[in-house]
């Protein structure tokens, strides 16, 4: 269990970049941008919690973690610029609160939702980690960076071990492959190249341990009106992708399931929204469901809800080391690149085999064809 939650966690460590990347771009010092990734982390460490329980009206009970994700990145970034940090806890309580809202909208909406829509709808999800992935893959940070013949090597390394480890490995092996193939291939980008070796050096300048600024929790939160429609519209999208990961995350932990059932879809949506809302108030970056996560449980088939919780728990310990936290974050971009295609194959190939199980028509054509075109 201890192992399989460290999978995830190794997943959820990519996440961490955008709380980095967020402070960067405000210019904020080193002291700010240490106190948002502990924060982020341990939003997301709750969050994974919440997703795991199965209350009358939280959690889905599904193996489906939180992380950092980009989908309120803009609007946090606009909100900073123009009334700081108050601001951006602000929004981000106000989108947290939407979500929850819209919860049982969602599951009103069954109806609607036939069996080759969900599909389509868990299908895109995958695909919207595809830029991210190969961008990644291949080492690169900012447009125009040049692409290295050393990142494409370990990338496609690194990818290779995850995938034969899980078709031919056995047990443990097989279970494992995505910490085998991540820790194989680190070793390799830090013998290749020096600048990677450099970068996990430099964490010896980081503290072991470190508590969390807590009195920024006592800073105030604002919120100006003018930001609610873009705010409406963000949180409407990352409903939709919390639906999607949940969908795809019960056909895997339930595939005897006729139909979808809504209920702790709701719960979930619910419990994310939660989960976004408590980000808000910690002063850390938004938190929304991972569906390279919900790749990863694909692969493995290790499908347990309480590897979320675990997971959580170690996210959470982790937020107090930044010298581990700091370590992990280096893993090298080809190595993390490949592990979220290696998840992201299961994300998109499940959706494609639940869309493509009815018999097809014209009408189907244009409605998944349209999607695709736009989505």
């Amino acid at each position: 269990l201890l192992l399989s939650a460290f999978q995830h966690v190794l997943i959820m460590v990519v996440a961490i970049g955008l709380p980095i990347i967020f402070a960067g771009q405000l210019n904020e010092s080193p002291e700010f941008t240490a106190s948002l990734v502990t924060f982020s982390m341990l939003a997301s460490g709750i969050g994974s919690i919440l997703q795991a329980l199965r209350l009358p009206y939280l959690g889905s009970g599904y193996l489906c973690p939180n992380l950092c994700g980009p989908s309120y990145l803009s609007l946090s970034l606009s909100a900073a610029w123009i009334g700081g940090l108050p601001l951006m806890r602000g929004i981000t309580i106000v989108a947290g609160l939407i979500e929850m809202l819209l919860a049982p909208v969602i599951q009103k909406l069954k109806n609607v939702f036939p069996i080759y829509i969900v599909g389509l709808v868990v299908a895109l999800v995958g695909i919207s980690v595809i830029q991210i992935s190969i961008t990644s893959f291949f080492g690169l940070t900012f447009q125009g960076d040049a692409v290295r013949n050393t990142d494409i090597f370990i990338g496609a390394a690194s990818l290779f071990i995850m995938v034969c480890c899980n078709l031919w490995g056995k047990g443990f092996v097989k279970v494992y492959c995505l910490i085998i193939g991540i820790f194989l291939g680190w070793i390799l980008a830090l013998t290749l190249t020096p600048e990677y070796w450099q970068n996990l050096l430099s964490i010896k300048n980081s503290p072991l341990f470190a508590l969390p600024q807590f009195h920024t929790l006592l800073h105030p939160i604002a919120f100006r009106f003018d930001l609610l429609i873009p705010l409406i519209v963000i949180a409407i999208g990352s409903t939709l992708k919390t639906f999607g990961n949940l969908l795809a995350a019960q056909k895997m932990s339930e595939p005897e399931l006729a139909k979808v059932n809504f209920v702790p879809i709701r719960n979930g949506i619910i419990a994310d929204g939660l989960a976004t809302t408590l980000s808000g108030f910690l002063g850390s970056m938004a938190v929304d469901t991972s569906s390279s996560n919900i790749g990863l449980a694909g692969a493995t088939k290790v499908l347990s809800r309480w590897i979320s919780v675990v997971a959580g728990i170690i996210f959470i310990v982790l937020a107090f080391f930044p010298m581990l936290t700091n370590a992990l974050s280096h893993i090298p971009k080809p190595v993390l690149g490949a592990s979220l295609i290696f998840s992201g194959c299961f994300m998109i190939c499940a959706g494609l085999i639940q869309m493509l199980n009815e018999n097809w028509d014209q009408r189907k054509t244009f409605v998944v064809g349209i999607a695709l075109f736009f989505g």
